[in-house]
């Protein structure tokens, strides 16, 4: 792989310069540079095969270890924490409600910390396995108002008035990953870049596609847990891939994408991997989004294609509404991903077209062709609440909020 280095002055070589003979001898050979690079990661010099001896051992049939999922008060991450429960869940509703320290999360006050957890769905755990349960839950503040970055319970509200509409969502995902200094996993450490955009996007290669365990593992996990996972494909980037969520029904179209996330993040950590979900880590390569696909009984109805086009009227009217909700920062992510540049349309401007990636909203060749289908928005972050994309899909398109 070609590499190009670029170097200002010998402090711009980080922690590496010390080792700088060796770090430059391992650019020319990916697997060596990945090995070398990896020993600053903690989790990726542990001894994985040690854990199955002790998650093989048999616990009672009554039991079960049920491990909690909420967002966190940055509205873009996940934490988690487990219970044993005395029985074996079949749906949320058997998981009771809990507390946790939320000013440990950003999201209260060391005098008044303790949140409620709400499950709201239910999963097999793909890491414990057996009856073990992933549990997603919903976060309330002490007066049991909804938190901050709860926005499923506004979501939730909006669709239970549209029931009669159908809606179906679907997510694309895209993500990096990261070694934990806080670069592409496979990217030279001497602040360098990989040969330009061209090979990468659905790879096959050492030279092309990096850390393809990880992607395969996590397919594998959501499809154990339950996930509505559609598919998956090496991005344009080096060490970017994609995951597809849907298309489903209502409220677990978000539901999957957040226990997608959190399992993505799980199984690289058994890696030594971190995720970004960063929308634009990098000026002059693409940025990472989470297009978001909408269809209605309507739009999927022969001549569907006429509510298509209805449904971009409304959201070319609520551009600015929607770009402040599209990623958790009120919209400043999206600005520095929405260029008009590297697939992607400007955040000033709504645009929309067939086939094209340049646009705000992509029809797609096989539902202009058809005259029904869907609508994919493209404008979401990577870092997106699924939640309030889908609150704001529904409530312009379906609702007709001004």
């Amino acid at each position: 792989m070609l590499i190009q280095l670029v170097f200002k002055s010998g402090k711009n070589l980080s922690r590496f310069g010390k080792n700088l003979k060796l770090g430059i001898n391992n650019f020319h050979t990916t697997g060596a540079y990945n090995s070398y690079h990896l020993e600053y990661s903690p989790n990726a010099s542990l001894d994985k095969s040690m854990l199955d001896r002790y998650l093989c051992l048999p616990i009672p049939e009554c039991k079960c270890q049920a491990k909690y999922v909420w967002i966190d008060g940055t509205g873009e991450n996940v934490r988690s924490k487990t219970r044993t429960l005395d029985y074996v869940p079949q749906t949320y509703k058997d998981c009771p409600n809990w507390t946790y320290d939320g000013s440990s999360t950003l999201q209260a006050t060391g005098v008044d910390s303790d949140l409620y957890l709400c499950p709201c769905a239910l999963y097999n755990d793909p890491i414990r396995r057996g009856n073990n349960k992933l549990v997603l839950c919903e976060v309330y503040n002490t007066d049991h108002s909804p938190s901050k970055t709860n926005h499923r319970a506004a979501c939730v509200e909006a669709l239970n008035k549209i029931c009669d509409k159908e809606p179906m969502f679907g997510f694309e995902q895209e993500y990096n990953l990261m070694d934990v200094d806080n670069r592409p996993y496979g990217w030279p450490a001497m602040l360098g870049q990989p040969a330009p955009a061209g090979p990468y996007y659905c790879g096959v290669g050492a030279a092309k596609a990096y850390g393809r365990v990880i992607v395969e593992s996590h397919y594998r996990a959501c499809l154990y847990a339950g996930i509505s996972i559609y598919g998956t494909n090496a991005e344009v980037i080096p060490a970017q891939w994609e995951f597809q969520i849907g298309t489903v029904m209502g409220i677990k179209a978000a539901d999957d994408l957040w226990m997608g996330r959190f399992l993505l993040c799980r199984i690289a950590e058994d890696f030594g991997i971190e995720i970004s979900f960063d929308p634009k880590l990098f000026p002059n390569w693409n940025g990472a989004g989470c297009h978001a696909n909408i269809s209605t009984k309507g739009m999927r109805a022969e001549g569907g294609i006429k509510e298509i086009e209805k449904a971009l009227c409304l959201l070319e009217k609520r551009h600015k509404e929607h770009i402040k909700v599209y990623d958790p920062k009120g919209g400043k992510d999206n600005r520095r991903r929405l260029t008009g540049k590297h697939e992607t349309s400007s955040v000033d401007k709504f645009t929309s077209a067939v086939a094209s990636r340049g646009t705000s909203v992509r029809i797609n060749r096989l539902v202009a062709e058809a005259k029904r289908g869907y609508l994919e928005d493209r404008r979401p972050a990577a870092n997106c609440d699924p939640y309030a994309v889908m609150n704001a899909l529904v409530r312009t398109i379906l609702l007709g909020e001004k």
